[in-house]
Order: C-alpha cells, then sequence, then structure tokens
C-alpha cells in the first residue's frame, strides 16, 4: 500500500500545536490562602491549545462577584471575564479567564490566521 505525498507528510509532520498564555481566575481553598486573603479567587496563568476551544462566552457571574467587591483587589472594576469551554474527549471542561470574549478569541486565534495567510 502506497502513501500519497501529502498525506504521508500530514502523518509524520513535527509540528507543535500553538499554545496561548491566558490569566485564569479560579476558586481557591480556604486552606490554600493566606489569613488576610478576604477573597476566595485568585489568578494563575493558564496555557490553552486553541484546537481544543469548544465555545466561549463572558461570564457574567464573575463580573458581578468583582462589582460586589469578593474579587482579588488588584482587579479593576471595568474588567471583564471570559468562560472558555475546551473539549477533552468525550468530556469538556470550563475555565473563566480575564479578559473580554472577543479579545481572548483574537489571542487564540491570531497565529491561526497568520499561517492561513502564509
Amino acid at each position: 500500500m502506497e502513501i500519497t505525498g501529502s498525506l504521508q507528510e500530514m502523518m509524520f509532520t513535527t509540528e507543535m500545536p500553538v499554545i496561548i498564555k491566558l490569566t485564569e481566575v479560579f476558586k481557591a481553598d480556604r486552606d490554600s490562602l493566606a489569613p488576610s486573603t478576604k477573597s476566595r479567587y485568585t489568578l494563575r496563568e493558564v496555557f490553552i491549545n486553541p484546537e481544543h476551544v469548544v465555545c466561549l462566552r463572558e461570564d457574567l457571574t464573575l463580573k458581578r462577584l468583582l462589582e460586589e467587591g469578593v474579587m482579588d483587589d488588584k482587579l479593576d472594576q471595568r474588567q471583564t471575564f471570559t468562560k472558555i469551554h475546551l473539549q477533552r474527549g468525550h468530556s469538556g471542561i470550563d475555565i473563566t479567564v480575564v479578559g473580554a470574549p472577543v479579545m481572548i478569541q483574537e489571542q487564540l486565534f491570531k497565529s491561526t490566521k497568520n499561517l492561513l495567510k502564509g
């Protein structure tokens, strides 16, 4: 059985997937927080493979919590949040990141646009 050139190139490509760094907002365990911390929400870096993104939508719940003063004091009151649904085989996972959906979409897919223009 002979493999055609383009199929062979696809099978043996060593190109790494594009990974994008974002800032995730997550609910921390009370035990892991410092006693002086009033917020249960904290920030951490997260790295996303855009190929696994299924859906982006604004997270209005976190926006409301920020306005109520429940979130980290370091965040500006005008900040918006995006919930990202990631596909994981048979199931998915939702994470919330700092930034508006349009801004997150641009960050996730700008590298793919550049490759297509190529």
